[in-house]
């Protein structure tokens, strides 16, 4: 492609080169540059893509997108000064695939919970009303029918402009993807045209990058600040910060909600294992799906397809067979009655809505024993408060790796036990080894009892020391209570 044309809608402070040169791939990573490459200086966090230019040109890079120039100019090459590369890199990685998501209705989630859930409904819901439908989430992309696996809950612009043309070709009108703070903040969404953005929530999370609340507050609300007016904006009511997100869209603007006055309204009627009885804009409905988080979730499922004129009675009859995201409220009851579940809470709200979920539904003499753990090389700030959460709302709690990285995760579990209070401290236990810490719980639970494994939910894998080894929480404990006679 010519690069006049890629340089389309990119603000550019000089050009030092030819405009017309024709351009066959991007690379942003220097061991991908191949002769007709249009290579991306980025200042990462651990790297500085600008000292690498010299070899990408070597490798045959024709055009430099940079924030700074190089002291020496090659003259076979096209220099484009700018003041973002990574700006730069999502709106010309959009020009190079023909722009995609203008030829698709492309509706971004944001949240810290329940993202996941919301798109993966939403994929479901249209693929279930017969619609071609693309999804991006954490768990899995998929393309209709096709699985890509997915490796960022947001891909980088070069993937996920590739990823959308694949969509298009393949006959897709919807797209419903993840929309990550890391992902905003880095223009990963640059250039993109959205439909619609929804809010689920936002607490503690993500502080290893964003330093505060208020970066990752503005981080969500960055996204909603430039939409279009043809798009709509869908937020929560009820989350504290949910209208925030309404200021200064240029967007339609709907809530949703169940505890106030809102554009879509929904009432809990019965929350149990078996499901949850809803009324949704006066209409009572069965759903599959287990917790007051989950009402919400499907509420804003309902809400986005109704802004994308999809037939009311049609938007509920096909929710209501849906099970939503892998590794969400995942459970499964064994033959002594035992309830094991698996969810991927990794955040203390999201834990908390978990037990609270469990507390609605329990009778009052189960005992509800949780393994959690912390990821490592993350926010360390969060570690005491789960570990808080689990205890207060649990009658055992077995505090234990998961992903600990690079982190020593004895250090990481000793991060944790300084939230439990001398009154709790009864009631926890450390094992470092997490696949010996879902054993006990299996082995410490009576009939009746619950079983929460919090923090993985869909991952296959545990990370230590930059290795992926097999685990899978689900598969561990179905073993351990298959075990139990």
């Amino acid at each position: 492609m010519n690069l006049q044309d890629l340089l389309y809608g990119v603000s550019i402070k000089s050009l030092k080169g030819l405009p017309q040169i024709e351009v066959t791939a991007l690379a942003f990573d220097s061991r991908l540059v191949n002769p007709g490459t249009l290579f991306f200086a980025i200042k990462g966090t651990a790297v500085d893509g600008h000292q690498f230019i010299e070899q990408t040109i070597a490798a045959g890079a024709s055009v430099i997108v940079c924030e700074e120039l190089p002291g020496q100019l090659n003259e076979s090459v096209t220099y484009v000064e700018v003041a973002d590369s990574s700006e730069a890199l999502g709106i010309i990685a959009c020009n190079f695939y023909g722009n995609p998501s203008a030829d698709l209705k492309l509706v971004g989630i944001t949240g810290t919970n329940g993202k996941t859930t919301i798109a993966t409904l939403l994929y479901q819901l249209f693929s279930g009303l017969n619609y071609g439908t693309g999804l991006i989430s954490t768990v899995q992309n998929q393309i209709k029918d096709k699985v890509v696996p997915a490796t960022h809950t947001t891909p980088n612009p070069i993937a996920l402009n590739q990823l959308l043309k694949d969509m298009v070709d393949a006959g897709c009108e919807y797209c419903f993807m993840e929309v990550s703070s890391h992902a905003v903040v880095q223009h990963r969404i640059s250039g993109l045209t959205f439909a619609g953005a929804v809010f689920s929530n936002i607490t503690h999370d993500h502080l290893d990058f964003h330093k505060t609340f208020d970066n990752y507050l503005k981080a969500k609300k960055q996204f909603f600040d430039t939409l279009p007016k043809s798009a709509f904006a869908l937020t929560n009511a009820d989350d504290k910060n949910g209208m925030v997100m309404l200021q200064n869209t240029k967007a339609y603007k709907k809530t949703y909600a169940l505890k106030q006055m809102a554009d879509f309204k929904a009432k809990v009627i019965e929350n149990k294992f078996s499901g949850l009885h809803l009324e949704i804009d006066q209409t009572d409905v069965f759903f599959k799906m287990v917790g007051s988080f989950n009402a919400y979730n499907l509420l804003a499922a309902y809400a986005t397809a109704v802004l994308l004129e999809q037939d009311k009675l049609k938007v509920l009859t096909t929710l209501s067979a849906l099970s939503g995201a892998e590794g969400r409220f995942d459970y499964i009851v064994s033959k002594t009655g035992i309830v094991g579940i698996v969810d991927y809470a990794h955040t203390p709200d999201a834990v908390q809505n978990v037990l609270s979920t469990i507390a609605n539904i329990r009778k009052g003499t189960e005992q509800v024993i949780t393994v959690i753990g912390c990821g490592g090389d993350r926010d360390k700030t969060k570690r005491p408060v789960m570990a808080q959460v689990a205890c207060d709302w649990s009658d055992k709690v077995i505090l234990t790796s998961d992903n600990p990285r690079t982190e020593d995760p004895q250090s990481i579990i000793k991060d944790m036990e300084a939230g439990v209070s001398p009154t709790n401290q009864r009631k926890a236990i450390s094992i470092l080894d997490r696949r010996e810490a879902i054993k006990t719980a299996c082995h410490l639970a009576q009939p009746g009892d619950i079983i929460l494994i919090a923090g993985k939910g869909h991952e296959k894998y545990q990370e230590i020391n930059g290795v992926r080894h097999h685990f899978d929480d689900k598969e561990i404990i179905n073993e351990q209570l298959n075990q139990i006679s």
